[in-house]
């Protein structure tokens, strides 16, 4: 058995993947002693196992000081040695190494089979459902697709108190046509602090809220009462458009639901498809008598 066991003692490290240190070893030797890869840069070995500089390199991240290097390259090389122990120990003291070994055959041949039903897949089923098969599930299906939360589309401006033309942006938020929305982009690249278009997506209001300094008691009436909002702090003022809104309990807008929706449709169709793939390959090997029944 050979060991050689770091004493945890780096000198030296360098920015990016270039890595120097100097390790104090302790080394004990017996009769046999195995070889490191001559084209790598070993670092330490333990059972026979060796760690290489390359190893140790991809664990450290680009942009770690020297302090944080050493410490990584410190824990990965203590969790490195104790595996290698932990295991070479448990291989000569574990008993029932036959029932561990038709499990281990039992997980590869489930990942090997798993990982070629998922390459079938992506060769023959499509990348989205179809348009047309969203839409059909939702119709079917809307009634169940019912919302937890309050959500809303519209805008949200926030500029400075002392901004220019608070009355003129006043009107482009109120209005919200395509020409005063054309205004505000402008106006916004010079004079805003944030400017959130969310009409054409639907955003939960309590993260709306959070970037306004209201205090709301009833969310749900709050939509329900107010079209625009505007109020201000000590530095800032806050223009909020509201342009649509759904309810907590009413059923989910289709634009929302699309997503999952179609994760649904993806997960029963990759099911179907498995179903009938395995049962396609038990009945070709039924008729072609690649399978042998025996009579009782």
């Amino acid at each position: 058995m050979h060991y050689i066991l770091p004493i945890d003692n780096y000198n030296s490290y360098m920015k990016g993947f270039t890595l120097f240190f100097a390790l104090g070893l302790i080394t004990f030797t017996s009769c046999v002693r195995k070889t490191p890869d001559v084209a790598r840069k070993p670092l330490l070995e333990v059972e026979g196992k060796f760690l290489y500089k390359d190893e140790l390199q991809q664990v450290i991240p680009p942009n770690a000081n020297d302090t944080d290097s050493t410490e990584i390259a410190r824990s990965y090389i203590r969790k490195w040695v104790t595996d290698v122990l932990m295991y070479e120990n448990a291989k000569r003291n574990v008993t029932n190494k036959t029932e561990i070994d038709e499990l281990v055959e039992s997980y590869r041949k489930s990942l090997i089979i798993h990982q070629y039903q998922q390459k079938m897949i992506e060769q023959r089923l499509p990348k989205e459902p179809a348009e047309e098969d969203l839409k059909n599930f939702y119709n079917k299906y809307s009634t169940h697709l019912v919302l937890k939360t309050n959500i809303l589309k519209g805008l949200l401006l926030i500029v400075p108190k002392n901004a220019p033309k608070l009355a003129t942006v006043r009107s482009w938020v109120q209005t919200a046509n395509t020409k005063s929305l054309e205004n505000i982009e402008k106006y916004s690249v010079q004079n805003a602090i944030s400017y959130d278009y969310f009409g054409d997506k639907w955003l939960e209001i309590s993260d709306v809220l959070k970037k306004i300094p209201l205090k709301i008691g009833d969310p749900s009436k709050f939509l329900s009462s107010n079209r625009f909002v505007e109020t201000s702090d000590s530095t800032q003022h806050y223009f909020l458009r509201i342009e649509s809104y759904r309810l907590a309990g009413q059923v989910e807008p289709y634009e929302k639901a699309k997503d999952r929706i179609a994760n649904i449709l993806l997960n029963k169709q990759k099911a179907d498809f498995i179903f009938k793939f395995e049962k396609d390959i038990y009945d070709d090997a039924v008729n072609n008598e690649t399978v042998t029944f025996f009579k009782k």
